[in-house]
């Protein structure tokens, strides 16, 4: 399998007052295509941050983040904002969905922002509803929806543009066993089918068995 994400050497610190907290110390990570990974740790270890970063929505201090074996510019946000559109997708313990639009609209605005034809993108968005079992709820708002069609909402934005990679913190997180269970088989269903990496950060550990590889964030160092 080719590589799809390489980190080298990342840090991350923060400054707080006159002390400086380091999270991250010398990340090394390789990620291939279509691979699944679990990362692992106490709560407050840094795993979102590494996501975060992983994600370009935050940057490291020091260190390299290469895609397709291409350096990512990290110091270009419009570059950055255009690739994190196109080639990553975000999934979060909380939705975030636009509360006044429709399952349907949420999950068609990454590809209308992309400049796609609104009636390709909703077709897209209808097809990719319809998979994860919302055939029927397209129209609804979220205050509308369970919390586990929202979160199924949410997976569905966040393939819409068929990215490479799907960073996903705690996605099952506030959600109860059976309904978490059949987010997790979903999440599998796209990585399988449409061979989407997918980064998961999650306390939970038979999730993270269930997902194959294993890394343990401890001390700001990732074992595994």
């Amino acid at each position: 399998m080719s590589s799809l994400v390489s980190v080298r050497d990342v840090h991350k610190s923060f400054i707080e007052g006159a002390n400086e907290i380091h999270v991250l110390r010398g990340i090394n990570l390789e990620l291939a295509e279509g691979e699944r990974l679990a990362i692992v740790g106490e709560s407050g270890v840094g795993k979102s941050t590494l996501l975060h970063i992983l994600g370009t929505l935050d940057r490291p201090t020091k260190g390299q983040i290469l895609f397709q074996d291409h350096e990512l510019p990290l110091d270009d946000e419009a570059a950055l904002c255009q690739f994190r559109n196109r080639q990553i997708g975000f999934i979060f313990q909380f939705h975030y969905l636009l509360p006044d639009f429709s399952a349907l609209e949420n999950v068609m605005f990454p590809a209308l922002i992309q400049g796609v034809a609104e009636a390709e993108a909703k077709a897209e968005a209808e097809r990719l509803l319809e998979l994860v079992g919302l055939k029927d709820r397209v129209s609804h708002r979220p205050g509308k929806l369970s919390g586990g069609e929202q979160q199924r909402v949410a997976v569905a934005r966040a393939v819409i543009l068929r990215p490479k990679l799907v960073l996903a913190d705690e996605p099952t997180g506030s959600l109860d066993m059976r309904i978490g269970a059949e987010v997790q088989e979903l999440l599998f269903r796209l990585n399988e089918e449409h061979r989407i990496a997918l980064v998961v950060a999650t306390h939970n550990r038979e999730f993270a068995e269930r997902i194959g590889r294993r890394a343990e964030l401890k001390a700001g160092e990732l074992f595994g």
